[in-house]
């Protein structure tokens, strides 16, 4: 098909690059081999260096191999925040021929319970503060190991100031049946010889869907790898350079742009395990961070400290991301104060990051930019699937080998996600958008109800589920609001009890012992009662409609 793009594609750089015929295990130990003694992490100024991380990530394999009984294939969950454990545990898992499934570390247990059962997961690795969520599941059987580490084990003996207690929490005894970290790296399992292929299985992450459920997205080494070389290419990634590894590492964004891509270009990944402007600012001073992938709030917030330095980010030289758009003013500051543009992009779990982004010697704003390399987009009407014309909003589809294989045991939710259009392969994005007669493609609006915060995904028909367990409430429609700093975030629209009170502040702290932080209704509206079509479901859209026409009236 036609590539519009190529009129502004990026300076010296090929329209289409090799597909990977190599793997992630060769990423790192490439690393390790050539460059021992270089730090790879940096966790609050404690270095590890590639050799140090090549060791325990053979460790950790054998252990997989020889104790849990992990085969080729088998799928292995990490729910872990960001912290070499994280990096150890996936490099891990690739080397023992695992496949790795990173779990939101704020999800609950019946948030975890559902990933591990749809994947037939027996082994996590994880931290002592997910006792409590994983001990149940334990109990059940539904799990055979455990591995679990404090964060602390990887802080230096003097750590800095200012670092979170989940963190700095000591090492605690364990329950039974619990292995600890320790004794995993301390038992040296010597891991069998690697011998999986570029087209083998490597990562699944899950993604919110039709139903509500997380699918699993079947990610290979080759799908993993031409995503990170779309990355690593497209924005002159260099071995000199140190990111800013902060997006979450369970998160696409954290974990291609911020650390797999880092390793494959033998970089150094200075990791911080949540966002904390002030630490940020701190570390990207100490260790010269010149590469930093994240979503927009966080540059928001960065931006918006009240010490903010001119020089704050003088060591920077690239900025990328996505997630939701970058206001205009924040863009201006940023530019105005580094000479910088963030590079804004559009990708899903389903492309394991990058589909399109901005060419760095001439990006548009609150764009998502121009399909990568080897990769197609066509717009298309969401119902007839026929092609729109060019500038015409439709259905975004994707064509390219980051495309996942498919969903994990789901060829119902596979049969509606694919289709072929001329003779290819394209995946229904789900996402509405339009393509300019030069290739740029601005996201327009979502086809699925998700709700965008900060970059995270909300079902609302999963918290509508959560919120019918409250006490007060008899019915409730979650919707989106607009949010001047997450973008978007959740509200929940709800009719009360008879003689039932509720605030947004009690609503709040409920949510928050009911499911993970970033799917709690920040809003709250009390009516008396719901909209309703004739067959008795909410006409949520109406709901939304009207919101969106009091959030344009307000501004």
């Amino acid at each position: 098909m036609e590539r519009l793009q190529h009129q502004v594609w990026p300076l010296g750089r090929p329209h289409d690059v090799p597909i990977a015929d190599w793997t992630l295990n060769d990423n790192l130990f490439r690393n390790v081999a050539a460059t021992p003694d270089k730090p790879a992490l940096v966790f609050y100024n404690r270095i590890t260096t590639y050799a140090q991380l090549g060791d325990q990530v053979e460790r950790t394999a054998g252990y997989l191999q020889q104790v849990c009984g992990v085969r080729p294939g088998d799928r292995v969950a990490i729910y872990l925040q960001n912290s070499p454990q994280f990096v150890v545990a996936l490099y891990g898992i690739v080397r023992a021929g695992g496949v790795a499934v990173p779990i939101n570390p704020m999800n609950m247990t019946s948030e975890t319970d559902y990933i591990l059962e749809n994947a037939g997961i027996r082994t996590v690795l994880t931290a002592q503060d997910r006792i409590e969520t994983l001990q149940p599941l334990l109990d059940a059987g539904l799990l055979d190991h455990v591995i679990v580490t404090a964060y602390s084990e990887a802080l230096p003996s003097d750590p800095p100031a200012g670092i979170p207690d989940t963190i700095t929490a000591p090492k605690a005894a364990l329950p039974d049946g619990f292995t600890a970290w320790a004794d995993m790296l301390a038992a040296a399992a010597a891991p069998a010889p690697f011998d999986r292929t570029p087209a083998d299985l490597v990562l699944m992450p899950y993604t919110s869907g039709s139903t509500g459920r997380g699918k699993g997205c079947m990610h290979t080494h080759q799908t993993t790898l031409h995503a990170t070389r779309c990355m690593i290419d497209w924005f002159d990634l260099r071995q000199q350079d140190v990111f800013l590894a902060v997006a979450p590492m369970f998160h696409v964004v954290g974990l291609q742009a911020g650390l797999n891509s880092a390793i494959e270009v033998g970089a150094t990944a200075v990791i911080l395990p949540r966002w904390d402007r002030d630490i940020a600012a701190g570390l990207i001073r100490e260790f010269g961070v010149s590469a930093w992938p994240c979503v927009p709030t966080m540059l928001i917030d960065f931006l918006n400290r009240d010490d903010l330095q001119e020089d704050d980010l003088a060591t920077l030289r690239v900025l990328w991301g996505g997630g939701i758009a970058m206001p205009q003013a924040i863009a201006q500051k940023l530019q105005d104060m580094t000479g910088l543009t963030f590079l804004e992009g559009y990708g899903m779990t389903e492309t394991i990051a990058p589909t399109t982004a901005n060419p760095p010697h001439l990006p548009q704003a609150q764009c998502g930019g121009i399909p990568v390399f080897n990769t197609d987009i066509a717009i298309v009407d969401p119902d007839t699937l026929s092609p729109m014309p060019t500038g015409e909003v439709g259905e975004i589809l994707i064509s390219g080998p980051q495309v996942m294989l498919g969903y994990w045991n789901n060829p119902e939710a596979d049969a509606e996600t694919f289709i072929q259009l001329n003779g290819q392969r394209f995946l229904r994005s789900g996402d509405l958008g339009r393509v300019t007669d030069q290739g740029y493609l601005y996201i327009v609006d979502r086809l699925k109800r998700m709700i965008n915060a900060s970059g995270y995904k909300v079902w609302p028909t999963e918290v509508e589920a959560k919120l019918y367990h409250h006490p007060a409430i008899e019915e409730a429609c979650i919707i989106s609001t607009h949010d001047d700093y997450r973008g978007e975030t959740v509200k929940a629209v709800v009719v009360l009890k008879p003689g039932a009170s509720l605030t947004a502040k009690e609503l709040s702290k409920w949510a928050h012992d009911q499911m993970a932080a970033y799917k709690v209704p920040r809003v709250l509206e009390v009516v008396d009662a719901l909209p309703k079509s004739g067959s008795g479901k909410v006409l949520w859209r109406e709901l939304q409609e009207n919101e969106n026409a009091k959030t344009k009236e307000s501004a």
